[in-house]
């Protein structure tokens, strides 16, 4: 798939060629649709060369719910695709309970990074998000404003001075996003952190992707030199944690609980605790740790590199921003307040969410048999959510491949679906980081939108899904300091 360019739409509806769609007078054929493939390994090659491109082409051929097949007889796995928004409210909300977390993805995320917040269930879900909501307040996170234009302001610094005017906003956003999530969470301790981060992520996050779509898997213990790689860079993060934790734990006083000397969030979760829930220990700290950096550090990235490319592809919008920073901030370091004053920028970062979803694809699998949109989709069926395609669907966004922040004027937004804009999930799994990411993104957006024009050099940008949405290729601009 391209950032700027993705695969041409077909025409919306039931067209030529496509299977039969349910009907309200209980007409649903009995088979669900989905695309036939090739002979014994079904749709692999395509899910595998671009599996963007592949659910894109299953909603416009097949309709809202999609069956596929991939790989051979023996090794092949079969799933649903969801992509209408009433659909995807079923399994996101209001069946919520009905689709877990049980999908190999989340498998692998789970024994890479711990059974923190994304991937935790059950009464261990809801006793870490009772003990971690509190430091996702509002008030809470708009304490960390300051740290994300700190941060910003040295972006800017370093364009200023380089020699090159030509930057690749891909690496550029992501050592943004890691040196911000690193500062608030690890405080002082935040360069250590962040060359053991940049080290060792990479890593790991390729080996959980593989590991979750190969069709067999080499047992973790054997010593293959992917396997003892993962292995070395896992156990440096985990030490890197874990003693920031105890040093922070004992900096309480009492080793376990009390007010932190430290504001950094990681303190934090070492003293969070109440009567109810306890305390979350060493481990738990840690793990809930790795998944904020995993969550919200290449997530964030991801969205503020393509929301500042498609500005930089886009000058009249630019510009208008532009107009809106110099009115509402003028020289002054933008505050969290000023986030509902930027709504212009706002509206640009929604709509660079919708076209490029950090979390492109969610997967969860039935407990019990369920009907969504006429079709039953059987007990144990994994079902996938696709943010990439029901943003892209031609029935709920006129020409949806357009960039046009005004889809998010508000009473544009009062008129949609819930559910046809979901970047942050929904239901009882929503991001807990939601406003954390708005506030983050806007505030460094606006930063640097102030400090630099950008103008696009590469127009088509390559991306593909992993555990978040990747840019495959360079989203080179060049700047212009104001």
């Amino acid at each position: 798939m391209s950032l700027t360019n993705p695969s041409p739409r077909s025409g919306a509806g039931a067209g030529a060629g496509q299977a039969p769609r349910p009907t309200a007078g209980g007409g649903a054929p009995t088979a669900i649709p989905g695309p036939a493939g090739l002979p014994v390994i079904g749709s692999l090659l395509d899910l595998r060369r671009d599996s963007l491109g592949a659910f894109l082409r299953a909603q416009r051929e097949h309709g809202d719910v999609v069956r596929l097949e991939a790989g051979p007889p023996g090794l092949r796995s079969v799933f649903y695709a969801v992509f209408a928004p009433e659909g995807v409210q079923q399994i996101l909300g209001t069946q919520a309970a009905n689709f877990r977390k049980d999908h190999p993805l989340y498998e692998e995320v789970r024994q890479a990074f711990g059974n923190g917040l994304l991937t935790s269930q059950d009464d261990d879900y809801l006793r870490q998000r009772r003990l971690v909501q509190p430091l996702f307040t509002k008030r809470r996170v708009d304490g960390y404003a300051a740290a994300v234009t700190t941060e910003a302001d040295a972006v800017t610094a370093r364009w200023r001075s380089a020699a090159d005017d030509v930057v690749d906003l891909v690496p550029e956003m992501n050592r943004l996003a890691l040196r911000t999530v690193a500062r608030i969470l690890f405080g002082l301790d935040v360069e250590a952190a962040v060359a053991a981060i940049h080290r060792c992520a990479p890593v790991i996050n390729d080996y959980v992707v593989r590991r979750a779509y190969a069709p067999l898997k080499v047992p973790r213990d054997w010593p293959t030199p992917r396997n003892l790689r993962t292995r070395r860079v896992t156990a440096e993060l985990n030490a890197l944690c874990d003693r920031i934790i105890a040093e922070r734990r004992g900096a309480t006083g009492d080793g376990a609980t009390g007010a932190p000397d430290h504001n950094d969030l990681l303190s934090l979760l070492a003293a969070a605790g109440n009567e109810e829930d306890g305390t979350l220990d060493a481990t738990e700290v840690r793990e809930q740790v790795l998944i904020f950096l995993l969550a919200g550090h290449e997530t964030t990235a991801t969205s503020m590199a393509f929301t500042l490319h498609l500005l930089a592809r886009h000058p009249g919008e630019q510009a208008r921003i532009r107009a809106e920073l110099t009115r509402v901030l003028g020289d002054r370091t933008p505050t969290a307040a000023d986030l509902d004053r930027l709504p212009r920028l706002t509206r640009a970062f929604k709509e660079s969410m919708r076209l490029y979803p950090a979390a492109p694809v969610v997967s969860r699998r039935a407990v019990e048999a369920t009907e969504i949109a006429g079709f039953r989709l059987p007990a144990g069926a994994d079902v996938v959510v696709a943010p990439w395609v029901t943003h892209r669907h031609p029935d709920l966004w006129e020409d949806p491949e357009r960039f046009d922040p005004d889809r998010f004027a508000p009473e544009r937004e009062a008129d949609r679906h819930r559910y046809a804009w979901f970047p942050f999930g929904g239901g009882p799994r929503a991001c807990i980081g939601q406003h954390f990411s708005m506030l983050e993104s806007v505030l460094a957006l606006a930063i640097l939108l102030r400090s630099h024009e950008l103008e696009a050099i590469d127009q088509d940008v390559p991306v593909a899904a992993g555990i978040t949405l990747q840019a495959t290729g360079p989203a080179r601009v060049r700047l212009r300091a104001l």
